[in-house]
Order: C-alpha cells, then structure tokens, then sequence
C-alpha cells in the first residue's frame, strides 16, 4: 500500500518523496481529506511534496478544476506537506503564466516544482526560462520524449541552460539499468523514479467477472508497490556517480 512505499523511500533516506493526487499513479492520496498525507508525514522524516493534478489527460484546466487545485494547495500545507507539484499549459503548449503565477504565490512559502506538463510544451528552452521567471525551484522532464533515456540529449541542453538556476530532473522510464548513463551523459543531480513492482493480492476469494474501474485498469489482484530492492540499487548507483 502506500504506507508501504513512502516507507521502502524513506528507509533508502532519499532526499524526498511525491503523493500524488490521481489515478494509475504509485503513490494514491485523496488531498482533500488529508488523511494519507496526515499519516505520510507520520511515518518519515524526509519532505513530503504533494502533486496537485485535479485529473489525468491534458493539463489545459476550467475554472472549476482551477478553484480544486487552490482548494487542494491549502489543504495540502494545512497538512503539513512540504512542497507542492504542478503544472498547467495554455491552449497552444506554452506554460500558463497567468495560472502558475497565482498558484505560486498561494503555494508560498513551500517550494514548488512543474511536473512532466514541461514535456507537452511548444518551445522547452523558453519555456525553461519562464519556469525561472514564475520561481519554479524544480521542474520534472523527460526531455520532451517518451522516456528520460530517449530525451537525454534536450535534459542535458536544460541542464546547461538551467546553470543552477533551477534543477532540472530527469524522470521517465528510469531503471537501474540505465540510471548511470542518464546522470553521467546529462549532469543531473537529482532524478525520478517509481521503482515499482507488482506484488500478488492478499484475497483468497476472487470474483474474476468484475473489474473495478476502467477496462484497461490494472487487476484488482495485483498490487503496484515500490519495491526495496529497486530502490536500494537505484539509490546506490546514484550515490556513486554523485558523491
């Protein structure tokens, strides 16, 4: 469960870990009650940072699902998150000035990071720049690709670019088996990774003419969890090429 992860993250001392606040996602938290995010901060000790995404599909967003993510910002530093994650693009794939401006200040004084919405964006190396300008402190990428592996050439560009100004962390598709070439081939100094493995449901009674949710949903019977041993490999690796 997700107790389960946050724990195998903290016990790697990693430098911190995302809830997110979604579908098919490795760590699943209803923001608005607080309740996993109240027991999150309970069980580790690194920082907490709360991914604020009203839903799945693009990141164009109404005025409604606008006034969720506020609500959703002042619960999540009500309850004690350390950091917030998002991101929100105009009609056109250029970062939505106007809406991360005031979802920045709300978020003040946590730091706040854009998500992988950098990786639909029209222009990178502008939109980089406006990241800057808005006072993101973070901002996730694939390096516009469908994998940080595939998009190396443009993170190791933004990492350039960036010149400390802001980090630049490489996510997407990140395993042990490739985590050395992406830190080394792009300079980075933090990554992102799910680490996840599939652990077979505790249930002895199996109803296996229902499935909860959308047809493409995972089996109700096989569990995404971080798994130890990924982490422990990913976090060595890292700790060799970066200390």
């Amino acid at each position: 469960g997700y107790l389960e992860t946050v724990c195998s993250f903290w016990v790697m001392f990693l430098k911190f870990v995302y809830v997110c606040n979604g579908l098919l996602v490795t760590l699943l938290t209803k923001i608005k009650e607080g309740s996993v995010l109240q027991v999150v901060k309970q069980y580790v000790q690194i920082p907490v940072f709360v991914m604020i995404r009203p839903r799945g599909g693009d990141f164009l967003y109404s005025d409604r699902e606008v006034e969720v993510m506020k609500a959703d910002i002042r619960l999540a530093k009500l309850y004690g998150a350390d950091g917030l994650v998002f991101g929100a693009l105009t009609e056109d794939g250029h970062i939505d000035k106007e809406l991360c401006m005031s979802l920045v200040a709300l978020c003040r004084p946590l730091p706040v990071t854009f998500h992988r919405a950098f990786d639909m964006v029209h222009d990178p190396v502008a939109a980089l720049e406006t990241l800057l300008t808005l006072g993101f402190e973070r901002v996730l990428t694939s390096g516009c690709d469908s994998s940080a592996l595939e998009g190396l050439p443009l993170i190791k560009r933004l990492i350039d670019q960036a010149k400390g100004r802001i980090v630049v962390m490489p996510g997407g598709g990140i395993t042990d088996r490739n985590l050395q070439r992406i830190l080394e081939g792009s300079g980075a100094t933090e990554f992102h990774c799910s680490a996840r493995s599939a652990r077979d449901s505790g249930m002895k009674f199996r109803n296996s003419s229902v499935a909860m949710g959308a047809s493409l949903s995972n089996s109700e019977y096989s569990l995404k969890v971080t798994d130890v041993t990924q982490v422990r490999t990913l976090n060595a690796i890292a700790k060799n090429i970066l200390v």
